[in-house]
C-alpha cells in the first residue's frame, strides 16, 4: 500500500514508505490535561506511551510530523548486540562492571522487543542473524578477540569468528577479510515495526497526535505546559524522546546530541539465486563511516553507506550505487528503486544520552544508530520510572556523556572536519 505523504523533514521517500501502510491519527485541537505527556513519536516515545498506559497512566504522545518520518521509520533495521561500542570499549570508558551491567541491559532491550513483536502479533519482517566484518586484514586479531571476549568475559555464545573464505560465502562477497557472525540477533522492517508500536499505544488507551509541534513550554500550577499550533497540554511530567529532531527544545539536548545525516538506497528486486546474503543477515562493517547492508523480505538489497556531517544530501543515489559496486561488483549498474535519508542522533560516546533536564522533564535519545532495540527498552524503563516499581534507567543516566565540543553555531563544522579524516582512513 503506498503512503502518498511526503515527509518535510527527509530527504527522499523510502523503500518503506512505499510498501507500509500507516494509520493516520488526528492533530490535537484544544486544551488536554494528562498525567505525562511524551514528545516524539519514534521508538522511545511510543514504547513508553505504551507501557505507560498499560500501567494506568494517563498519557498524551504528539509528534510534529507523521509516525514514522524520523530516524525510527527509516533506519537500517539492524539490531545488534549490546551497546553501540564494543564491550571492550565501554569497559575501557566505565570499567568491567559498568559495562557488563550495560551489556546486560542491551541484551534484555533485545529480548524484550523480540518478545514484544510476538506477543503482540506484529508483522515487522523480523530476522535472525548478524555479520560484522573487515575491511581491513590488520583489524581480524581485533575481531576474534571480541568473540573471545563476548564468549569468556560477557557471558555470549550466540557468536563465532569468520575467517575470509566464510566470510565471502556468507556475504556472496571477497571485499572482506574475515568477521563475527551472530546468531543471538537479527535485523526487521523499521517502519512496520514502529506501525506496530503506535497500533498497540493505541489501543493501550495512550492518547496520541500526529503533526503536532511544541512551539514552547511554560510552568503553571505544577504543571509543564507544552503549546501547540491549535492547542495545548498541561502535564505532571513530560518525555522528550526526540533524538535528533528536537532543535531548540532543551540547550542540552542540542549539545549533547547531534544530527548527522545517514543514507539507504533500495535495489529493484534480485533474480533468486543472486549471491548476495544468502543466509539473509544483515551486515555492517568495520569502517568508522559504516557501510550497513541487508536483504528485504522481498529480496531488495538495502544498502546504507554515506553519512553527511551537513544538511547537503547531494546525489544519494550515484553514492549508493558505487558503494554496492564496490562490495558487489556483479550488481554493478543495478538499478535503484528507492533512496533516502534522514538523521541519526549521536552522542560523542556513541551512547545513549538520558538526562532529567528539570523537575519532571527527562530526555532520551542519542543512540547513535543503535536504537531499534534500546530506543525501543529505554521507552519502558521510562515507564517503570514513572510508575515508580524501579529505576533502570539511571544506568544510562548515570553515564558521562560530553557535550560536543564547539557549541551550537561550531559543533558541526569541527564534526565534518573529524568525520572528514576519519573518512579518509577508512579508504586508506
Amino acid at each position: 500500500m503506498t503512503d502518498s505523504y511526503v515527509s518535510p523533514i527527509a530527504p527522499g521517500r523510502s523503500y518503506y514508505q512505499d510498501t507500509v501502510e500507516r494509520p493516520r491519527f488526528a492533530r490535537l485541537e484544544g486544551a488536554e490535561k494528562v498525567d505525562v505527556l511524551v514528545v516524539g513519536g519514534g521508538f522511545t516515545g511510543l514504547s513508553a506511551a505504551i507501557h505507560l498506559a498499560r500501567s494506568g497512566v494517563d498519557v498524551a504522545l504528539v509528534e510534529a510530523h507523521r509516525f514514522g518520518d524520523g530516524a525510527s521509520g527509516r533506519n537500517g533495521g539492524q539490531m545488534g548486540t549490546g551497546q553501540r561500542l564494543w564491550p571492550g570499549e565501554v569497559e575501557a570508558l566505565y570499567g568491567f562492571e559498568r559495562s557488563k551491567a550495560l551489556f546486560d541491559l542491551a541484551e534484555e532491550a533485545k529480548a524484550h522487543l523480540f518478545e514484544f513483536i510476538a506477543a503482540n502479533d506484529i508483522d515487522a519482517d523480523l530476522r535472525m542473524g548478524q555479520l560484522s566484518v573487515a575491511h581491513k586484514r590488520k583489524y581480524l586479531p581485533e575481531y576474534r578477540g571480541q568473540v573471545e571476549t563476548l564468549k569468556s568475559r560477557y557471558g555470549y555464545h550466540s557468536v563465532s569468528y569468520m575467517d575470509g573464505d566464510e566470510t565471502a560465502e556468507r556475504l556472496g562477497s571477497t571485499r572482506y577479510f574475515g568477521g563475527i557472525r551472530d546468531t543471538g540477533t537479527g535485523h526487521v522492517n523499521p517502519l512496520k515495526l514502529l506501525v506496530g508500536l503506535a497500533k498497540v499505544a493505541a489501543s493501550s488507551g495512550a492518547k496520541l497526535f500526529e503533526e503536532t509541534s511544541v512551539l514552547s513550554t511554560r510552568r503553571e500550577n505544577g504543571r509543564v505546559v507544552a503549546v501547540t499550533g491549535h492547542g495545548e497540554i498541561a502535564a505532571e511530567r513530560v518525555l522528550y524522546a526526540v533524538n535528533a529532531y528536537g532543535p531548540d527544545l532543551d540547550r542540552a539536548i542540542d549539545s549533547h546530541v547531534m544530527p548527522i545525516g545517514s543514507f539507504i538506497g533500495a535495489t529493484e528486486p534480485l533474480p533468486e539465486g543472486t549471491p548476495v546474503l544468502p543466509g539473509g543477515e544483515a551486515c555492517d562493517d568495520s569502517r568508522f563511516v559504516v557501510r550497513y547492508f541487508r536483504k528485504s523480505i522481498d529480496n531488495r538489497l538495502l544498502f546504507g553507506g554515506r553519512e553527511a556531517y551537513t544538511s547537503e544530501a547531494g546525489d544519494i543515489t550515484r553514492h549508493i550505487r558505487k558503494q554496492i559496486a564496490e562490495v558487489y561488483p556483479h550488481l554493478k549498474g543495478v538499478r535503484l528503486t528507492h533512496a533516502w535519508g534522514g538523521n541519526v542522533g549521536i552522542t560523542m560516546q556513541r551512547l545513549p544520552f538520558v538526562r532529567t533536564l528539570s523537575p519532571g522533564v527527562t530526555t532520551i535519545g542519542g543512540f547513535s544508530g543503535h536504537g531499534v532495540m534500546l530506543a525501543n527498552f529505554a521507552g519502558r524503563l521510562y515507564a517503570e520510572r514513572v510508575a515508580g516499581n524501579r529505576d533502570r534507567l539511571a544506568e544510562f543516566e548515570a553515564l558521562d556523556i560530553p557535550a560536543f565540543p564547539g557549541g551550537r553555531r561550531l559543533r558541526a563544522s569541527l564534526l565534518f572536519l573529524a568525520m572528514t579524516w576519519f573518512s579518509l582512513r577508512d579508504k586508506l
